[in-house]
């Protein structure tokens, strides 16, 4: 079975190299867009993203259409913002098959997650969702992580399980895909206000409370568009969350660390919770639910509000039970 992974950047290719490394006679594809880093990549076998990592032998750098014509299964390691855009513009060429998106967000102009996204633009395809507590450079390591794959369809789930499970890569299967991405979705929204109250300086008590109150906005947000509670008690809602809320291996959380010590953030860096934040308000507007403390990430993040003005506002709400 070849596997093809679509998008080169540390994520897309930290799986490669791991599913490559757990079976030296299995294909795996890895497209990069930028024909420059493709060309460095075959050279030197290395990925820039990913330095002193050696892509394995039977990771193959390669255009599009031999990747995917070749793939029974295609992880989609693209940005949850162009996410839409490279589905629609490849439909033809991505159907029956299982697509399984890697990228964590919510699309900024049909506010629909990844699966939603797939079966919307490739009706053909089958949608899953791998997510989960997880940074590139752990897995490329061979260091042992653990995520979620989500698929409605349990027999293609299960599948997709035994495939892409390695040593050190631990898979745990569900059928709640909309958990599951809200999940990793809205834990970048909580990584940005928890990195801006460090580096504002309000300490590691308002980082708790801001992790503990952003859980319960994600569960409320998940549970009303009718997700499964113990899915976001698993590794794609709390377990995510925590790693990223904590760790600043985590590009949100350095984003929102930028902001709460006043420097700029680093403008080269990709940073989903951003764009989901601003589509995650409007999704809450819709549904009429509240989720304060992701409203106040959009402001902080637009420069509407400072940190200091945003955290004296959500401590002057109303008092209510827990």
């Amino acid at each position: 079975m070849t596997i093809c992974v679509v998008g080169a950047g540390a994520f897309g290719t930290a799986l490669a190299v791991t599913i490559a490394r757990a079976d030296p006679q299995r294909a795996v594809q890895l497209w990069v867009r930028d024909i420059t880093a493709e060309t460095t990549m075959n050279w030197t076998g290395e990925s820039p993203r990913l330095p002193g990592v050696k892509l394995p032998k039977n990771v193959h750098v390669t255009s599009l259409k031999e990747a995917l014509d070749q793939a029974s299964v295609i992880l989609l390691a693209v940005p949850a913002q162009a996410l839409r855009p490279f589905l629609i513009k490849h439909a033809a060429r991505l159907g029956g098959r299982p697509l399984v998106a890697c990228a964590k967000g919510i699309d900024l102009e049909t506010l629909d997650g990844p699966s939603a996204t797939i079966a919307a633009t490739v009706p053909d395809a089958i949608p899953a969702v791998l997510t989960g507590p997880s940074f590139a450079a752990d897995i490329a390591r061979g260091l042992p992580t653990a995520l979620t794959l989500a698929c409605a369809d349990e027999a293609v789930g299960e599948m997709l399980q035994a495939t892409l499970s390695t040593p050190t890569l631990r898979l745990y299967r569900t059928t709640d895909l909309r958990g599951a991405e809200l999940g990793g979705a809205l834990k970048n929204v909580m990584a940005i206000a928890c990195g801006a109250t460090i580096g504002a300086g309000f300490g590691d008590s308002a980082r708790a409370a801001l992790l503990t109150r952003g859980y319960a906005e994600i569960s409320r947000m998940a549970l009303a568009l009718g997700a499964r509670p113990e899915t976001l008690a698993g590794l794609s809602g709390l377990g995510d969350l925590v790693l990223t809320c904590t760790s600043a291996q985590s590009r949100n959380y350095r984003f929102g660390l930028a902001l709460g010590e006043g420097r700029a953030p680093d403008a080269g860096m990709t940073v989903e919770g951003v764009a989901t934040a601003s589509a995650a308000s409007a999704l809450a507007a819709r549904l009429g639910i509240e989720m304060p403390i992701t409203v106040t990430v959009a402001q902080l993040t637009r420069g509407e509000t400072t940190p200091a003005a945003a955290m004296q506002d959500l401590l002057a709400r109303p008092l209510k039970e827990e």
